[in-house]
Protein backbone atom coordinates (compact mmCIF):
# COMPACT_ATOMS: atom_id res chain seq x y z
CA UNK A 1 0.00 0.00 0.00
CA UNK A 2 1.32 3.47 -0.55
CA UNK A 3 2.35 5.57 2.12
CA UNK A 4 -0.12 8.42 0.86
CA UNK A 5 -2.63 6.23 0.45
CA UNK A 6 -2.19 4.79 3.97
CA UNK A 7 -2.47 8.53 5.31
CA UNK A 8 -6.12 9.26 3.33
CA UNK A 9 -7.10 6.57 4.69
CA UNK A 10 -5.40 7.36 8.33
CA UNK A 11 -7.19 11.00 7.92
CA UNK A 12 -10.61 9.31 6.32
CA UNK A 13 -10.79 6.85 9.42
CA UNK A 14 -9.54 9.25 12.14
CA UNK A 15 -12.00 12.34 10.73
CA UNK A 16 -14.62 9.51 10.56
CA UNK A 17 -14.61 8.24 13.63
CA UNK A 18 -14.83 11.62 15.24
CA UNK A 19 -18.13 12.67 13.47
CA UNK A 20 -19.35 8.74 14.34
CA UNK A 21 -19.13 10.10 17.75
CA UNK A 22 -20.08 13.17 18.18
CA UNK A 23 -23.74 11.95 16.09
CA UNK A 24 -24.21 8.99 18.56
CA UNK A 25 -23.40 11.05 21.33
CA UNK A 26 -26.03 13.67 20.28
CA UNK A 27 -28.53 10.86 20.09
CA UNK A 28 -28.02 9.61 23.38
CA UNK A 29 -27.89 12.38 25.41
CA UNK A 30 -30.81 12.71 27.55
CA UNK A 31 -33.20 15.86 26.92
CA UNK A 32 -32.04 17.61 30.77
CA UNK A 33 -28.54 18.07 29.73
CA UNK A 34 -27.77 21.34 28.58
CA UNK A 35 -25.66 21.35 25.48
CA UNK A 36 -25.88 24.93 25.12
CA UNK A 37 -23.16 26.24 27.17
CA UNK A 38 -20.34 24.29 28.47
CA UNK A 39 -18.53 25.34 31.61
CA UNK A 40 -15.69 27.84 31.70
CA UNK A 41 -13.03 25.67 33.50
CA UNK A 42 -13.47 22.72 30.46
CA UNK A 43 -13.13 25.45 28.07
CA UNK A 44 -10.03 26.62 30.07
CA UNK A 45 -8.80 22.83 30.30
CA UNK A 46 -9.29 22.33 26.48
CA UNK A 47 -7.50 25.52 25.56
CA UNK A 48 -4.37 24.27 27.82
CA UNK A 49 -4.11 20.93 26.33
CA UNK A 50 -4.04 22.35 22.84
CA UNK A 51 -1.42 24.48 23.42
CA UNK A 52 0.82 22.63 25.03
CA UNK A 53 0.17 19.91 22.50
CA UNK A 54 0.89 22.15 19.62
CA UNK A 55 4.30 22.83 21.34
CA UNK A 56 4.87 18.95 21.40
CA UNK A 57 4.00 18.40 17.86
CA UNK A 58 6.16 21.58 16.85
CA UNK A 59 9.01 20.37 19.01
CA UNK A 60 8.88 16.50 17.34
CA UNK A 61 8.68 18.03 13.63
CA UNK A 62 11.36 20.00 13.85
CA UNK A 63 13.91 17.11 15.30
CA UNK A 64 12.95 14.92 13.32
CA UNK A 65 13.22 17.58 10.27
CA UNK A 66 16.67 18.42 11.57
CA UNK A 67 17.53 14.86 11.69
CA UNK A 68 16.57 14.71 8.35
CA UNK A 69 18.59 17.51 7.33
CA UNK A 70 22.07 16.68 9.28
CA UNK A 71 21.63 12.93 7.23
CA UNK A 72 21.20 14.85 4.12
CA UNK A 73 24.71 16.76 4.97
CA UNK A 74 26.30 13.78 5.75
CA UNK A 75 26.01 12.14 2.36
CA UNK A 76 26.62 15.46 0.62
CA UNK A 77 29.94 15.01 2.77
CA UNK A 78 30.98 11.34 2.24
CA UNK A 79 29.97 12.27 -1.71
CA UNK A 80 31.64 15.44 -1.96
CA UNK A 81 34.89 13.72 -0.25
CA UNK A 82 35.02 11.16 -2.38
CA UNK A 83 34.69 12.76 -5.45
CA UNK A 84 37.64 15.05 -4.48
CA UNK A 85 40.00 11.97 -3.52
CA UNK A 86 39.02 10.55 -7.23
CA UNK A 87 39.94 14.39 -8.35
CA UNK A 88 42.80 14.63 -6.46
CA UNK A 89 44.28 10.97 -7.50
CA UNK A 90 45.40 12.69 -11.05
CA UNK A 91 49.11 13.45 -9.52
CA UNK A 92 49.72 9.61 -9.49
CA UNK A 93 51.44 7.87 -12.17
CA UNK A 94 48.90 6.43 -14.23
CA UNK A 95 48.20 3.28 -12.71
CA UNK A 96 47.87 4.24 -8.84
CA UNK A 97 45.52 6.82 -10.40
CA UNK A 98 43.42 4.21 -11.92
CA UNK A 99 43.48 2.07 -9.21
CA UNK A 100 42.56 4.58 -6.91
CA UNK A 101 39.65 5.84 -9.31
CA UNK A 102 38.78 2.40 -9.47
CA UNK A 103 38.63 1.68 -5.59
CA UNK A 104 35.92 5.10 -5.50
CA UNK A 105 34.14 3.91 -8.00
CA UNK A 106 33.83 0.06 -6.55
CA UNK A 107 32.83 1.69 -3.34
CA UNK A 108 30.03 4.34 -4.94
CA UNK A 109 28.22 1.55 -7.31
CA UNK A 110 28.02 -0.39 -4.21
CA UNK A 111 26.63 2.10 -1.79
CA UNK A 112 24.00 3.25 -4.83
CA UNK A 113 22.92 0.07 -6.19
CA UNK A 114 23.33 -1.54 -3.03
CA UNK A 115 23.76 -0.35 0.08
CA UNK A 116 20.78 2.07 0.01
CA UNK A 117 18.16 -0.83 0.02
CA UNK A 118 20.12 -2.74 2.44
CA UNK A 119 19.94 0.55 4.60
CA UNK A 120 16.14 0.81 4.12
CA UNK A 121 15.81 -2.81 4.69
CA UNK A 122 17.87 -3.64 7.85
CA UNK A 123 18.25 0.18 8.99
CA UNK A 124 22.32 0.03 9.14
CA UNK A 125 24.88 -0.05 6.98
CA UNK A 126 26.39 -2.92 5.61
CA UNK A 127 29.65 -4.62 6.38
CA UNK A 128 30.68 -4.28 2.30
CA UNK A 129 30.70 -0.51 2.18
CA UNK A 130 32.91 -0.84 5.16
CA UNK A 131 35.48 -3.61 3.35
CA UNK A 132 35.28 -1.26 0.19
CA UNK A 133 36.26 1.63 1.86
CA UNK A 134 39.04 0.09 3.92
CA UNK A 135 40.66 -1.26 0.68
CA UNK A 136 40.68 2.84 -0.25
CA UNK A 137 42.56 3.49 2.93
CA UNK A 138 44.80 0.70 2.79
CA UNK A 139 45.62 1.64 -1.06
CA UNK A 140 46.77 4.72 -0.54
CA UNK A 141 47.88 4.81 2.74
CA UNK A 142 50.82 2.35 2.04
CA UNK A 143 52.09 3.58 -1.42
CA UNK A 144 55.42 5.18 -0.51
CA UNK A 145 55.53 8.71 -1.90
CA UNK A 146 57.80 8.76 -4.89
CA UNK A 147 57.39 12.72 -5.31
CA UNK A 148 57.43 16.05 -3.60
CA UNK A 149 54.02 16.52 -5.33
CA UNK A 150 53.05 13.23 -4.13
CA UNK A 151 54.03 13.68 -0.80
CA UNK A 152 52.17 17.12 -0.88
CA UNK A 153 48.97 14.98 -2.14
CA UNK A 154 49.12 12.12 0.54
CA UNK A 155 47.97 14.05 3.48
CA UNK A 156 44.84 16.15 2.07
CA UNK A 157 43.77 12.57 0.42
CA UNK A 158 44.00 10.72 3.83
CA UNK A 159 42.09 13.37 5.39
CA UNK A 160 39.67 13.19 2.51
CA UNK A 161 39.13 9.63 3.47
CA UNK A 162 38.83 10.12 7.09
CA UNK A 163 36.21 12.79 6.23
CA UNK A 164 34.17 9.59 3.88
CA UNK A 165 34.32 7.08 7.06
CA UNK A 166 33.26 9.53 9.46
CA UNK A 167 30.06 10.78 7.42
CA UNK A 168 29.23 7.05 6.62
CA UNK A 169 29.02 6.39 10.19
CA UNK A 170 27.30 9.19 10.86
CA UNK A 171 24.88 7.43 8.00
CA UNK A 172 24.69 4.34 9.57
CA UNK A 173 23.36 5.84 13.00
CA UNK A 174 20.61 8.01 11.10
CA UNK A 175 19.46 4.52 9.04
CA UNK A 176 16.47 3.49 10.37
CA UNK A 177 13.75 5.69 12.88
CA UNK A 178 15.38 7.60 15.11
CA UNK A 179 12.52 8.95 17.30
CA UNK A 180 12.43 7.39 20.88
CA UNK A 181 9.20 5.21 21.19
CA UNK A 182 8.41 7.06 24.82
CA UNK A 183 7.97 9.99 22.36
CA UNK A 184 5.65 8.44 20.11
CA UNK A 185 3.84 7.34 22.88
CA UNK A 186 3.37 11.03 24.18
CA UNK A 187 2.31 12.33 20.59
CA UNK A 188 -0.43 9.53 20.26
CA UNK A 189 -1.37 9.63 24.25
CA UNK A 190 -1.61 13.67 23.04
CA UNK A 191 -3.77 13.21 20.34
CA UNK A 192 -6.20 10.87 21.78
CA UNK A 193 -6.91 13.53 24.75
CA UNK A 194 -6.72 16.17 22.49
CA UNK A 195 -9.26 15.23 20.25
CA UNK A 196 -11.32 13.60 22.78
CA UNK A 197 -11.69 17.04 24.04
CA UNK A 198 -13.51 18.25 21.59
CA UNK A 199 -16.44 15.81 23.08
CA UNK A 200 -16.12 17.92 26.37
CA UNK A 201 -16.92 20.79 25.11
CA UNK A 202 -20.46 19.78 24.60
CA UNK A 203 -20.61 20.42 20.27
CA UNK A 204 -23.58 19.87 18.55
CA UNK A 205 -24.00 18.32 15.39
CA UNK A 206 -24.87 21.33 13.11
CA UNK A 207 -22.70 20.87 9.33
CA UNK A 208 -20.34 23.74 10.76
CA UNK A 209 -19.27 22.13 13.99
CA UNK A 210 -19.09 18.61 12.17
CA UNK A 211 -16.82 20.29 9.05
CA UNK A 212 -14.43 21.56 12.54
CA UNK A 213 -14.42 18.67 14.64
CA UNK A 214 -13.33 16.48 11.52
CA UNK A 215 -11.04 18.57 9.68
CA UNK A 216 -9.23 18.92 13.21
CA UNK A 217 -8.92 15.26 13.45
CA UNK A 218 -7.53 15.19 10.40
CA UNK A 219 -4.69 17.54 10.63
CA UNK A 220 -3.72 15.32 13.70
CA UNK A 221 -3.83 12.44 12.00
CA UNK A 222 -1.35 14.14 8.93
CA UNK A 223 1.19 15.91 11.60
CA UNK A 224 1.04 12.07 13.15
CA UNK A 225 1.99 10.63 10.05
CA UNK A 226 4.42 13.88 8.86
CA UNK A 227 6.11 13.03 12.11
CA UNK A 228 6.69 9.20 11.38
CA UNK A 229 7.68 9.89 7.64
CA UNK A 230 10.63 12.08 8.50
CA UNK A 231 11.62 10.00 11.24
CA UNK A 232 13.42 7.46 8.64
CA UNK A 233 15.73 9.96 6.92
CA UNK A 234 16.68 6.61 4.56
CA UNK A 235 13.62 4.52 4.26
CA UNK A 236 9.79 6.61 3.96
CA UNK A 237 8.41 8.67 0.79
CA UNK A 238 10.59 11.45 1.61
CA UNK A 239 13.53 10.61 1.91
CA UNK A 240 17.45 11.61 1.48
CA UNK A 241 18.09 9.53 -1.65
CA UNK A 242 21.32 9.00 -3.80
CA UNK A 243 20.79 12.16 -6.31
CA UNK A 244 24.23 13.82 -4.52
CA UNK A 245 26.04 10.41 -5.74
CA UNK A 246 24.74 10.61 -9.25
CA UNK A 247 25.34 14.01 -9.96
CA UNK A 248 29.00 13.94 -8.91
CA UNK A 249 29.72 10.33 -10.17
CA UNK A 250 26.94 10.02 -13.36
CA UNK A 251 28.16 6.65 -15.20
CA UNK A 252 27.85 5.14 -11.80
CA UNK A 253 25.06 3.34 -10.31
CA UNK A 254 21.83 2.68 -11.13
CA UNK A 255 19.88 5.31 -9.11
CA UNK A 256 18.14 4.04 -6.28
CA UNK A 257 16.52 6.20 -4.55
Amino acid sequence: MSEWLALAIAMSAACAVVVAVVLLRHRRVSEEEDTDETPDVIEYMTMMIGVVYAIVLGLAIAGVWEARGAAQDDVSREAQSLHEISERAQIYPVEFRDKVRADVDAYVSYVVDVEWTYMREHGEISERGTELLDKLRTDVATRTPASDLEAQAYQPIMDRISVVDDARNARGQNAGPTMPGVVWFGLIVGAVVTVGMVFALQIRRSPRELLLAGAFSALIAFLLFLIWDFDDPFGRSVSVTTQTFTDLFPTLGGGQD
